[in-house]
This record gives C-alpha cells, sequence and structure tokens, in this order.
C-alpha cells in the first residue's frame, strides 16, 4: 500500500541504515547496537532527511522564540537597572516620610507585644508600612480628567512623545478628550519613575515601577514582576522570612502570592521577576494549578525559557564579585526548592482572596477581575488567638479619676472644667505632632489658666501612663517631655486624644457634675485588659480582632461575613471577674454593619460551658464613634472567658459584615 511502513524486504540493502536517536550516528558495528539497542527503530534515508528537515526548522523556531521572549524582557531589564541611581534612590527617599513610617513599623510590633524588635523585624515591619503609605500616596488613572475643566474624558489614540516628555521614556502618550469641553489631555506612561514620583499617578505598570524603586531606595532586595497577562507587582527579600514576599502596591497587599489566580481568577502563564541581578521565572510562587498554567506556556519552550533566563542573568551579574554569586547562588537555589512546594501548599485555604479593587468597575469587569464576589475582601475564617497589648488603655482610663476628683473637690463647673481638659487636648495634640523620638511640647496656654496651673499636678498619672514627665517653669510655661520608651508614648497618644474627646463629650452632657456623676459612662474604671481574644472571622490586615481591644476609634475589628451570625472571644486565663458593665463602640463608616442584636456570655471553666450575663435587641448606633453603655444590674458569674454572639447587623440585607469599633470589659470592685 502507498501508506504502508517501509520494512527490509522493500528496501535495497545499500539504503538500509541503523539509528538510535536523531543525534546518534548510524550503527558500523556490533559494539554500536550494543550500546543503542534500547533506541532502536526503523527509518528509511527519505525519512532521516525529512526528520533533518523538521530538527532545523524547530531550531529556527526555537531561536525565534528565543529573540522574541527576550525582547519582551529586555526592557524591563533596562527599567530595573534605573532603581540603581543614586539620584533617584535619593528622590524616593526625601519623598517618603521616613519618620512616620519608623513610629508606625515601630507601634505595629509594639500591639504584638514586641517592644524590643530585631532588625529584620524592623525592617520587614517598616516594609509594610511603606506600602501602606504608597497606596495613599499614588493615584490610580484609568482615563485623565480633562486638563482645562477636569470633566471626563474619552480615549483618542497615541502620539509620539513631546519635547518635555521625551527625556522620561514614555513608553507611549494617551490622548483623551474631554466630553464637555473637547480640550485633549495628554497622559505619558513613563518608564522612569523619577518622574512618577513627581506625576504620582499611572496603572499598574507605574505603580509597581515607582514603589520597587521606594523599595530599593532602603536597601531591600526588590524584584518587578512582570506578569504577561497584563499586571506588575514587586516582590521585596525579608529577611524576616527568610524568603521572598509579594507586594502588590495598587491593592496594598502583601505575601498573598494567590490574590490573581485565587481572587481576581486570572488564568495565569508567565510571571518574570526582573532584578538587578538576573531575570527568575517565579510563576509558580502564584499558582496551585500548575498544570493549567504550563497548557498555556506556549510562547516559548521551557528548555529555551530557561535558557534565555540564563543568558540574560548571566549579563546582569556580568562584573558581580565572586563571593556576591555565591550569595545569590544559594538564594536561588533556595528558592526553586521553595516554588517546588509551593505547588502543593495549604497556607491559603483558609484565607479568602478578593477580585481586582485598583481601577473602575467596569474597566475590572471588562478585564473579568472582579473575582467570583466583588464585593469579597481579604479575610480570614480561622482567626488565630491574639494577645490583646491594653494594659495602657486601662492606665489611662484609670488615671483620669484623681482629675475628676479634684474637680469635684475644687467645685468647677462643667465649662470650666471642659476648659481644663481642652487645654490638656492641645498640649497632648502638639506632643503627637512632634518627632516621636524625642517627644517634647510647652504650653503657654496654661499661662494665662490659673485653674490649669492649680489642677495640673493631678494629672501626674495620666502622663506617667504614657511615658512622659512634665516641668513647670518660673513664669507658668508648662513642658512636657519624654520619660521612657518613645514607642509606649506613641501607641498611647491616640488613645489619650480619644479618651479626652470621650470626656469632653460626657461632661457636655451632663446635667449637673458632682460626685455622684463620676461613674460610667464618664469614668471608665477597672477596665479588664491584657488577654487573649479570637473570633469567628476578621479582616486583613486592618479590622483584625484585637482591634476592638485597643482603646483607638481609627481601628476597629470587622468580621466579613458577621451580619447574620457572628461571635468574639476574651479569655484572662488566670483569673476570674465579675463583669459590672461593658461598652461597645461604633466603627467609622457604614451604619449598617453596627451590631443590633446580641448576647453576652461568661464561662468560669475556660469555655466548656457558658452562663448569659447579658441580652440586647433592637440596638441602634445613632453616630459614629458613639459609645454605648451596658450595666449589668444583677451579680454575675465570676468568669475567665466572655463571648459576645452578635446575632445580627443593624441592615443584614444590604451587607454582609459586621463591624465594632471597640468593646470594653469592666470588672465589678470589690
Amino acid at each position: 500500500m502507498a501508506d504502508s511502513k517501509p520494512s527490509l524486504d522493500s528496501m535495497f540493502p545499500d539504503e538500509q541504515k541503523i539509528y538510535g536517536c536523531e543525534d546518534d550516528p548510524p550503527v558500523a558495528s556490533d559494539s554500536d547496537l550494543i550500546t543503542i539497542s534500547e533506541k532502536l527503530r526503523l527509518v528509511s534515508i527519505d525519512e532521516h532527511e525529512q526528520q533533518a528537515e523538521s530538527s532545523t526548522q524547530n531550531t529556527e523556531l526555537m531561536l525565534q522564540q528565543y529573540r522574541e521572549f527576550g525582547n519582551k524582557i529586555r526592557p524591563f531589564v533596562d527599567q530595573v537597572q534605573m532603581y540603581e541611581a543614586s539620584r533617584r534612590q535619593e528622590a524616593a527617599r526625601e519623598t517618603v516620610p521616613v519618620e512616620e513610617l519608623e513610629e508606625k513599623a515601630l507601634v505595629s510590633l509594639a500591639k504584638k507585644g514586641n517592644f524590643n524588635p530585631s532588625k529584620s523585624e524592623k525592617d520587614h515591619a517598616f516594609l509594610l508600612q511603606l506600602l501602606f503609605w504608597f497606596k495613599k500616596f499614588f493615584r490610580w488613572v484609568n482615563s485623565p480628567p480633562c486638563r482645562d475643566c477636569g470633566n471626563e474624558t474619552v480615549g483618542q489614540g497615541m502620539a509620539d512623545a513631546n519635547e518635555s516628555e521625551a527625556p522620561y521614556v514614555p513608553r507611549r502618550v494617551e490622548l483623551y478628550r474631554c466630553t464637555i469641553c473637547s480640550e485633549v489631555t495628554r497622559f505619558p506612561r513613563y518608564n522612569d519613575p523619577i518622574k512618577l514620583l513627581e506625576t504620582r499617578k499611572g496603572r499598574c505598570g507605574e505603580w509597581a515601577n515607582c514603589f520597587t524603586l521606594c523599595c530599593r531606595a532602603f536597601g531591600y532586595d526588590s524584584r518587578l514582576v512582570v506578569d504577561f497577562t497584563d499586571h506588575a507587582w514587586t516582590e521585596c527579600f525579608s529577611e524576616f522570612l527568610g524568603s521572598w514576599m509579594h507586594l502588590d502596591p495598587c491593592e496594598a497587599v502583601y505575601d498573598k502570592p494567590l490574590l490573581y489566580e485565587k481572587g481576581w481568577n486570572k488564568k495565569l502563564n508567565y510571571c518574570i521577576a526582573v532584578a538587578k541581578d538576573g531575570v527568575y521565572d517565579v510563576t509558580k510562587r502564584y499558582t496551585r494549578k500548575w498544570h493549567e498554567v504550563l497548557s498555556r506556556r506556549s510562547i516559548i519552550t521551557e528548555p529555551a525559557l530557561s535558557s534565555v533566563l540564563t543568558n540574560i542573568t548571566k549579563e546582569c551579574q556580568r562584573g558581580f564579585a565572586s563571593q556576591q554569586l555565591s550569595i545569590i547562588e544559594a538564594r536561588d537555589l533556595e528558592e526553586k526548592q521553595l516554588l517546588e512546594r509551593c505547588l502543593h501548599s495549604e497556607d491559603d485555604v483558609s484565607i479568602s482572596l478578593p477580585g481586582r479593587r485598583s481601577g473602575d468597575e467596569e474597566w475590572r469587569k471588562s478585564r473579568m477581575e472582579l473575582g467570583s464576589n466583588k464585593n469579597s475582601m481579604l479575610s480570614s475564617s480561622s482567626c488565630p488567638v491574639r494577645l490583646c497589648v491594653d494594659e495602657h488603655v486601662t492606665r489611662i482610663y484609670n488615671a483620669f479619676r484623681p482629675i475628676f476628683y479634684r474637680f469635684v473637690a475644687e467645685k468647677l463647673t462643667i465649662s470650666e472644667a471642659v476648659e481644663v481638659l481642652k487645654i490638656m487636648q492641645g498640649i497632648v495634640s502638639n506632643l503627637r505632632d512632634s518627632p516621636f523620638k524625642t517627644r517634647r511640647t510647652s504650653s503657654d496656654s496654661a499661662l494665662n489658666n490659673s485653674m490649669f496651673q492649680k489642677l495640673f499636678p493631678s494629672f501626674d498619672e495620666l502622663l506617667d501612663a504614657l511615658s512622659l514627665e512634665k516641668k513647670v517653669n518660673t513664669d507658668g510655661r508648662v513642658e512636657i517631655y519624654l520619660a521612657g520608651d518613645p514607642v509606649r508614648t506613641s501607641l498611647a497618644l491616640p488613645v489619650l486624644l480619644d479618651a479626652l474627646d470621650d470626656m469632653i463629650s460626657n461632661l457636655e452632657k451632663c446635667e449637673k457634675f458632682s460626685r455622684d456623676s463620676l461613674a460610667l459612662p464618664m469614668l471608665k474604671l477597672n477596665r479588664i485588659h491584657s488577654g487573649w481574644v479570637v473570633a469567628s472571622a476578621e479582616k486583613f490586615p486592618f479590622g483584625i480582632v484585637t482591634s476592638a481591644f485597643d482603646g483607638n476609634r481609627v481601628s476597629k475589628w470587622e468580621e466579613p461575613n458577621g451580619a447574620g451570625g457572628c461571635w468574639i472571644e476574651y479569655r484572662t486565663f488566670d483569673k476570674k471577674y465579675e463583669l459590672a458593665a461593658y461598652e461597645l463602640m461604633s466603627a467609622d463608616d457604614a451604619p449598617e454593619r453596627d451590631p443590633m442584636d446580641w448576647v453576652l456570655e461568661g464561662s468560669d471553666d475556660d469555655g466548656n460551658s457558658w452562663q448569659v450575663l447579658d441580652k440586647q435587641t433592637s440596638q441602634v448606633f445613632e453616630d459614629r464613634f458613639q459609645r454605648r453603655t451596658y450595666t449589668l444590674s444583677s451579680v454575675s458569674l465570676p468568669s475567665n472567658v466572655f463571648r459576645l454572639r452578635f446575632l445580627a447587623s443593624r441592615d443584614v440585607q444590604s451587607t454582609s459584615r459586621l463591624q465594632v469599633g471597640s468593646i470594653d470589659l469592666y470588672a465589678r470592685t470589690t
């Protein structure tokens, strides 16, 4: 038959040759035959020539793929090299509010009980604060507003860079026409991150470009990650974690590499990390569906991909010292092993990952990156047990007792008491705004208020709770300065400012100021503190469970799926308290998420059995940051575990979330 396989009977002897694999020579002896015996197959000379031609075509195709893939990567290599310029790094450092972020980093560690962090812990915490700051610093642009009237614009195509734009190497200049005045607005897509520090706007490419420069400016080993399905983000090496960490500046999300596949439903193919020392295929960090991803990697063969990345990396490392190369090689080997383990990791199983948040909704929808639930958020369904570092909150609340007792003893009117507290509020505000490592302030307002000067000694306990000392000069000027750990002061100052606001508000509502009025909610004595807390769920990174007990109104506990029912549990472990009262405060926004119905329970056997201590229904918080006080009229069970079971939020139909600004538990005095 015409298409039958050739056989020895149909071929002349001089046309018969034996080959092993394509690269093997023809068999010429018995020893050759033994060597390739397992590779034997029968071909004709014509077929061999066809295979050779096919091999040549494959080689040419691989070379073409190699060049094309290299051409895609090399512009990003040039871009990353910009980060090493001292003038760009200096510009980034001058832009970032370094001391503010250092303070926030140290406070974030202190809230976990870590007041003596190592360098790697401080560096890690600073990097996260840099990420959160950048989210507010940079602006997302879908289409720029009209440069003349500020109204909406629509795309009109592309243009070449003009004389002022060209020095900053814009990838392209997009043109937009105003829908009202028809004026054309230019939107250059700048490559140079020093220009982006000035414009502070763009899409994911500009965000990642500028943020990666900021990371390099503070000494972090950083990489720009290019996702071939049209996204970009940053990776930094965390000495604290001992590995590369994912950071997405557009979303202010860190260490959540499955955000794109699991949250955005992205169909990933290539994620290439570009650094000053080379380029790396890090796709395996961002997927748990490697076989599906592999089926989409059709731009280049895997061997050719490995080859092009290796060669570009060698070019980047040209001139590196041998010791530096050894460190890089060891880290790369460890990373390859980690990436293989990533494919089988279940670290994010309990984490709910949201769809894309950056960009307007229609644009995200067109890219199919909203995720399975456009209202979802970064949250955990398995909240860990967390320590409440809040002794300073209780000390501040207790420190108002000598102040208010002195007010009563001196027979101050309500307006006089409010005036004294407002002077103190001004002093504390000045302290808050001063450099955190050398906090110091003086107040001239005390000079004109003899009553404040007379009552100032009653504030000693309050100042001590903030690690502060005072001095009154001969001219009456009051000076207040640090007396201890500045981080403890930074932790406590916002609590005191909120407490002063609360005290002033309560005084202004008070009909008659006397010793009988010095009870809840005026004075908040015997607040239980330093317990361990856990909840049904929490929101990352803001909205974790301890935020309900930190005394700071700008923070809150948020339960992503708690509108129809959730719980929060507070454990004292070693001591039992009889509860006298408790307070809840509404959060900063979204009244529909306020708790409405709940049950408070206590347990004296570590949560094995429970007794109802209080029950509330149809509670409404009229204002934001509103405190409501609930007093237990009868003797309650001395407990070492307290649990609030929230049964419903204010509007279950419009939200899945429940949130609480603060929770304070007050023990009965003996």
